[in-house]
């Protein structure tokens, strides 16, 4: 097995000054080659920490001729050894913990806490892949003609991609590839060139835990790589999560190069808040959900609805407005830190052009954050919020992504649900209440793909399956779980005789 050369702390000398430079983890080795280079800046301090190498065709045609070279011995390993290498895996995930969630905040710039977190949700589905053995059972059935058998099993694809986003630079890529490999797939991961350490590092672990040189890895780049991966005929499958824009390019595109592709694309998760809500409990609970992670994640909670009078919703709106100000914001590695920076000076600037466009279309702004990065090094901002949204305005209609929260006011229940259901993403929701019936309603009526009853970030379990409605998941396979595994494999039926004495031939088909 090859040495691993590559350490996240390494530094190079470029010039007059020290940087890091990331490489490319092909079959088991870390390489720097002559591709474009990235700057990967510390949102914290707006300083480039690092560079990352740029895969172009002959790259990306590298990478593939590993994946592709592993794919038949791997593929034949029998599921219990591939389940057993996925639990040195996890294993060693755990042990490297904090130096995988002190990467993530590095680059990403989330707090240490939330970094950590995201690992242990990405765990959960890796420990869900050790149980591949249990998921890749088949159907028989038994006589179905005179001494024929018929049963179907589950075969792997080939060579699968990943494109993972910068807002979780760990967990979702360990949503994808734990699962195809676990399936016999090889894989190769396309993380965001904003912040790509942590997956690099997770693939050095990968060959750590003993699993094949080529069944994992990493290639950095763009839009140019990724058009590269999307046109390469070896390639079976792709699995992206982005922006809905993005996802539906890749989805097409995809398919037309004769693809399977799954394509996770934006957000706009609502919260249906009902009188008999606790007030305290309801807004610590939103504040949480709205700016965890500088608001900068998919199942954010960016549009509560405050329903049923003024009176109710003036009270929660001044609640929630007191917890907003006491934010506590800083780097993501300092102490006692409720939010960190955004992801990049130009993804503030574009949460500023929101803000900007809420206060001139007539939504009030009660609590503005922007002036916090005046006396701040790196991309900070403070939390937003903005009451008596209303559908109209394009703080409701877009997809933010920042640490923003919009304070709709509903007159009753049935508005309420309209409004959600009229929008066009539907990827998560909830409802906070005492109320079981309205619950229960809200539940089966309510067009979102994942759905909280008094939960504001309703994400499921690793062995149910992930994913939303409308412009949130282009196509139809979600991610993990069951229908992961419906993805990473294609379906083999065989239908078997063994004749005591010669039979009539095939010009019929098999009856009884």
């Amino acid at each position: 097995m090859a040495a691993l050369l590559y350490h996240p702390y390494t530094a190079l000398t470029k010039g007059r000054r020290l940087v890091r430079q990331i490489p490319h983890f092909i079959h088991g080795k870390s390489l720097q080659l002559a591709d474009r280079l990235h700057p990967v800046s510390s949102p914290a301090t707006g300083e480039v920490v690092a560079e990352v190498n740029m895969a172009d065709e002959a790259t990306v045609n590298q990478a593939v001729a590993s994946a592709q070279s592993a794919f038949s011995s791997w593929s034949a390993t029998p599921t219990p050894k591939r389940a057993g290498l996925l639990f040195q895996l996890r294993e060693l995930i755990k042990k490297h913990r904090k130096e995988l969630a002190l990467l993530i905040t590095q680059e990403h710039g989330k707090t240490l806490n939330d970094a950590g977190a995201s690992i242990d949700r990405g765990l959960e589905v890796l420990s869900y892949a050790t149980g591949i053995t249990d998921h890749l059972m088949g159907q028989y059935a038994s006589g179905i003609a005179t001494g024929t058998d018929n049963y179907a099993i589950r075969q792997p694809l080939g060579v699968c991609v990943g494109i993972t986003p910068f807002n979780f630079p760990a967990m979702i890529g360990l949503w994808m590839f734990p699962l195809a490999i676990a399936c016999g797939n090889t894989f190769i991961l396309k993380p965001s060139e904003k912040d790509p350490s942590a997956m690099l590092r997770l693939a050095e672990l990968a060959v750590e835990a003993g699993i094949p040189d080529g069944v994992v890895n990493v290639v950095h780049g763009d839009g140019e790589t990724v058009n590269h991966l999307l046109q390469h005929k070896d390639i079976k499958a792709v699995s992206f999560v982005g922006s809905s824009a993005v996802a539906r390019q890749i989805y097409q595109t995809g398919i037309a190069a004769g693809k399977r592709v799954q394509a996770f694309g934006g957000a706009k998760n609502h919260c249906i808040i009902l009188p008999d809500a606790d007030i305290d409990r309801t807004a610590e609970t939103l504040v949480g959900a709205a700016y965890g992670s500088a608001g900068e994640r998919c199942m954010a909670l960016p549009v509560a609805v405050l329903t049923g009078g003024d009176t109710f919703a003036d009270e929660l709106a001044a609640s929630i407005a007191e917890r907003v100000k006491a934010l506590r914001i800083g780097p993501g590695d300092a102490d006692n830190i409720d939010m960190g920076p955004l992801i990049s000076r130009e993804h503030r600037e574009k949460v500023f052009a929101y803000i900007d466009a809420g206060i001139k279309e007539g939504a009030a702004l009660t609590v503005d954050g922007r002036t916090l990065h005046a006396d701040k090094k790196g991309f900070f901002m403070g939390g937003c919020l903005f009451d008596h949204v209303t559908p109209e305005m394009t703080v409701w209609r877009e997809e933010i992504f920042g640490p923003v929260l919009c304070l709709m006011r509903s007159p009753d229940f049935a508005t309420s649900l309209q409004w959600i259901n009229q929008h066009g993403y539907g990827n998560g929701s909830a409802i906070f209440t005492r109320n079981p019936a309205l619950a229960r309603r809200f539940v089966e009526e309510v067009q979102t793909g994942m759905v909280g009853v008094n939960i504001p970030i309703p994400v499921p379990i690793a062995s149910l399956s992930f994913g939303g409605w409308k412009q949130s998941r282009i196509g139809d396979i979600h991610l993990f779980g069951p229908e992961g595994v419906q993805f990473y494999t294609q379906l083999k039926t065989i239908m078997q005789r063994w004749p005591d004495e010669p039979t009539a031939g095939g010009f019929l088909l098999p009856t009884h």
